[in-house]
């Protein structure tokens, strides 16, 4: 693995936000969720998060910056106690960044049990939500249908068919983990592994259920309801803490991620918490000003145009626009205002144009807000896009 410094694109004396804003630029170019599950792009969001994960924690880095990797994994409890895996790394992201306020994700892939053993938690499910416009302005509740993992009913979750034979496993005396010791020009080092024969859980399934194999856990379908707040962007996630599949063999449920998606509307742009439309109006419209219809969020409504609008210019309505998340101010609806100058005229509307001509003012040299040959919208669009 190359250097986590190199990894993050940051030198070596970052501070600590400067890591940060790495990291988060880079896993959100990386997020599996935002590839269709490149393998490429899954294992650069691994790296990445390992890499932030060891230089935001003080104790890890300076064991990092003296001994390497073997050094991070000696400076105390982390992400590298049992491996860093995908799930490790997608937790890693979602704590940091992803929850905007809705939850927290819990930080481990596995949680303690009886007699210090350890369970394998659920793995996380992650879900597309896709909302409108509308519902960023009100919220909503919405209610989809899962695929999920639940407990055996048959052997109650124990993945054996008799609970006599479960046992515990020899190689790590129950406790889940093993203590490996590595050896390095520095001296020794101890660290905490997950124990490679029960994989944690500190037991050994001798005589498996026949229903879910030993596996303690069937696949099911569940209705999960889920609240969405109102002011929510693309960029947010809704973690649902310990409603996901349950872990195998008793584990606790893993969570629930939901990546929102809100849907384009063709009538606006969205900027932050404005909206932004565009209508059109005739000369006479805009020299004389009008009353003209615009889209809202539910809807129309009516805008008077003032008297010598120019092209390109921008109507502001207040409070029109979208909530702030967890706010109460409201964004603007801003309207841009484009001349349509007629390609095709009638003898009548060219002798008014002829009359026009003659007694108009000249046009001054430069209007500041006059747009050049390719369309406002298009242009917009492609700024933010």
């Amino acid at each position: 693995m190359a250097d986590y410094y190199e990894i993050l694109g940051v030198p070596r004396t970052a501070d600590a936000e400067q890591i940060k804003k790495a990291y988060r630029r880079l896993a959100m170019e990386h997020h599996p969720d935002r590839n269709q599950g490149s393998e490429e792009a899954e294992a650069r969001f691994k790296e990445l998060s390992e890499a932030y994960e060891t230089l935001k924690d003080p104790q890890r880095r300076a064991g990092y910056d003296r001994f390497g990797k073997d050094g991070a994994r000696g400076a105390g409890s982390g992400p590298f106690q049992g491996g860093f895996d995908l799930n490790d790394a997608v937790e890693t992201f979602m704590r940091d960044f992803g929850g905007a306020g809705f939850g927290d994700l819990f930080g481990g892939a596995r949680r303690r049990g009886p007699a210090g053993q350890s369970r394998a938690a659920g793995e996380t499910l992650r879900v597309r939500l896709p909302i409108t416009l509308r519902e960023v302005v009100s919220g909503a509740t919405k209610r989809i249908r899962l695929a999920i993992l639940e407990p055996c009913g048959t052997c109650s979750g124990s993945g054996s068919a008799d609970s006599k034979e479960v046992e515990a496993c020899r190689t790590c005396g129950g406790t889940g983990e093993e203590r490996i010791a590595q050896r390095s020009v520095f001296g020794q080092f101890v660290s905490l592994a997950t124990c490679r024969t029960c994989r944690g859980e500190g037991r050994i399934v001798r005589n498996p259920c026949t229903v879910c194999h030993g596996e303690g856990r069937v696949r099911a379908e569940r209705d999960v309801e889920i609240e969405v707040p109102p002011g929510v962007s693309s960029e947010n996630f809704i973690s649902l803490r310990g409603r996901g599949n349950v872990g195998p063999r008793g584990g606790p449920r893993g969570d629930i991620v939901v990546l929102l998606e809100v849907e384009e509307d063709d009538r606006f742009i969205r900027d932050g918490t404005d909206l932004v439309t565009e209508i059109v109006v005739s000369f006479a419209q805009a020299a004389l000003g009008a009353e003209v219809e615009v889209p809202v969020i539910e809807g129309s409504s009516k805008v008077d145009v003032p008297p010598g609008v120019q092209s390109g210019q921008a109507i502001r309505i207040r409070g029109e626009g979208l909530p702030e998340l967890h706010g109460a101010a409201r964004g603007d609806l801003v309207i841009r205002v484009r001349v349509w100058t007629p390609t095709k005229l009638s003898r009548e509307q060219r002798e008014s144009f002829e009359r026009l001509r003659e007694v108009e003012a000249p046009p001054p040299e430069r209007v500041e807000d006059a747009e050049a040959h390719q369309g406002f919208w298009s242009k917009l669009r492609e700024a933010f896009t």
